[in-house]
């Protein structure tokens, strides 16, 4: 039943993001027939920011605290182009019959970096909306994780269970303009995994929803 209900949430988030492509093109049009480009030598306003972004979501069944970064450039006040990174900072427990060592303390560390795109849709006004498309490559391995005397961390030289696969997370957010360099935007994505093959972490263990809260920073 999960597998439905996560196929209809990831195809809503891609078609609210298509239609409002759509949308805002039509009026474009609209308002004026000549061609637009996106590379101009002037009619076109271009800056860059950057975010910090924190998810709450599931991974195998266990919740998951992702801290990510991401930023790019951004043109004509609506699209920004750039890059994503993103790691889980919590222990996501192995089960035994899952791990490499069930002797010890092992743990999932998930992680996935590659482009982001976000179109915003009248971003000049004080609550607007924003939507989002990460796709790239994602990872997990299992690893050792020690306990709050030795600073809670792990080794990065013993890790286990090494595997890669595709992602696509498409997301929208509502943002609003706190300052004129400073906005906070949170909202909801669906991350999509292909080709997972880590020992109890299926495509399906790694797809859910995630609810997330971000700072962006920059040239607006």
């Amino acid at each position: 039943m999960k597998t439905p209900i996560r196929s209809l949430a990831f195809a809503f988030l891609v078609a609210l993001s298509i239609t409002a492509f759509g949308q805002d093109n039509e009026t474009t049009t609209d308002r004026n027939n000549e061609i637009q480009t996106v590379f101009k030598t002037s009619g076109k306003a271009t800056g860059g920011y950057g975010a910090l972004t924190n998810k709450f979501t599931t991974i195998g069944g266990d919740f998951a605290n992702l801290a990510g970064v991401y930023g790019g450039w951004y043109v004509n006040h609506k699209f920004l182009l750039g890059l994503s990174a993103a790691a889980a900072t919590n222990n996501i427990p192995v089960p035994n019959k899952y791990s490499v060592d069930p002797l010890r303390n092992m743990s999932y560390e998930y992680g996935q970096f590659g482009l982001i795109t976000e179109y915003v849709l009248g971003s000049n006004k004080p609550v607007h909306l924003a939507f989002n498309l990460f796709s790239g490559a994602g990872f997990t391995v299992q690893y050792e994780r020690h306990n709050w005397e030795h600073n809670n961390d792990f080794d990065h030289h013993d890790n286990h269970d090494e595997n890669w696969f595709f992602v696509a997370e498409p997301g929208v957010q509502v943002e609003v303009n706190l300052f004129k360099w400073m906005r906070f935007s949170p909202g909801v994505s669906y991350r999509a995994a292909f080709g997972s093959d880590a020992a109890g972490l299926r495509d399906s263990d790694l797809s859910n929803i995630s609810y997330n809260a971000t700072l962006k920073f920059g040239k607006f």
